[in-house]
């Protein structure tokens, strides 16, 4: 394989996101990209379905053998589970209900977070305006990896370990990178979770309170739906720190493979983001993007020179809160 080259610390760079400035040239050519901004109005209705739909699932898998619990759980509730976040993700953008609606939004965050077992969507949202704020911030965008992580998980095999422990080091990293106070807004969200996780338990026993968390972490992990947390931001290319995906799992993920394009315009809901690249055409074609997930996860684990330490990393000032 030749010489291995190993990073052994993250890409610095002094320089503002790109996304602030293609977002202002792209608005001055194309003003009418505003009409894009706003709720997606099915958006409520495809994710109530999602949720009945594994509601429903709960009670067809309650008397099931345990191996049919857990291949159940990674070949269809996970993908809905993982496919929910990215709802939420979508939410918690105010997309379902527009921006004069927020508390409208961040219920139905919780709504959508049901099947998925664990509180989630409220401490998303707390760190995902970081994320785009201060997109790889120092100590800011909790997105990054750690120092551990890109240190340790530097071999094929760790590597693949870490893709694995994906939901774990997503759910602990903020504690550690950036810790903020609790909410009233996820005490909220965890006694909605705990409250339904006990009536399912009551209802039809262990197994579809199983059923929905390992879907969770199964499809979290080491999934190809998962290979979108490495195409988003990983640096396959030096000098690009964002990539979009346009295949055809965007139809299971409510278009976060269009990823550059959301940065730019994070107010824009997914099913408009194709809209994003079509009118704009000449601004995201020659950026380089991926085609598969799986590919991708693949070249993360056997690519010497990819890792998780294959970050664009920037000191970024605080901005003021309104």
């Amino acid at each position: 394989m030749g010489n291995r080259v190993i990073r052994e610390d993250f890409e610095w760079v002094y320089t503002e996101q790109p996304h602030t400035q293609r977002r202002k040239e792209i608005l001055a050519k194309y003003p009418e990209i505003k009409t894009l901004m706003g709720p997606d109005p099915h958006l409520k209705w495809i994710v109530s379905g999602m949720v009945f739909t594994q509601l429903l699932a709960c009670y067809l898998v309650k008397d099931l053998p345990w191996k049919w619990i857990f291949f159940w759980a990674y070949a269809f509730g996970g993908c809905i589970n993982h496919s929910l976040t990215l709802a939420i993700h979508d939410i918690s953008h105010n997309v379902a209900f527009g921006n004069k609606q927020a508390k409208w939004n961040r219920w139905f965050a919780v709504f959508a977070n049901l099947p998925i077992g664990v509180p989630y969507s409220a401490s998303f949202k707390k760190y995902h305006i970081d994320h785009h704020r201060y997109l790889g911030g120092d100590s800011l965008d909790v997105d990054i990896p750690t120092d551990f992580e890109g240190w340790f998980f530097c071999t094929p095999l760790r590597k693949v370990l870490w893709l694995f422990l994906q939901p774990l080091f997503y759910s602990l990293r903020p504690l550690y990178v950036n810790p903020k106070a609790i909410t009233r807004m996820e005490i909220l969200n965890a006694f909605v979770q705990f409250s339904i996780d006990l009536i399912i338990y009551y209802l039809w026993g262990p197994k579809p309170v199983i059923y929905l968390i390992a879907g969770t972490i199964l499809c979290l992990g080491f999934h190809p739906i998962s290979g979108h947390f490495i195409a988003e931001h990983y640096m396959f290319l030096k000098g690009y720190e964002t990539y979009s995906y346009y295949g055809p799992l965007n139809w299971l993920t409510f278009n976060v493979g269009y990823h550059m394009e959301h940065h730019d315009f994070p107010s824009i809901p997914g099913c408009r983001l194709p809209m994003v690249k079509k009118i704009a055409a000449e601004y995201y074609d020659n950026l380089p993007h991926h085609q598969s997930w799986i590919r991708v996860l693949w070249d993360f684990v056997f690519d010497d020179t990819l890792g998780p330490y294959s970050r664009v990393k920037r000191l970024c000032k605080l901005a003021k809160e309104s």
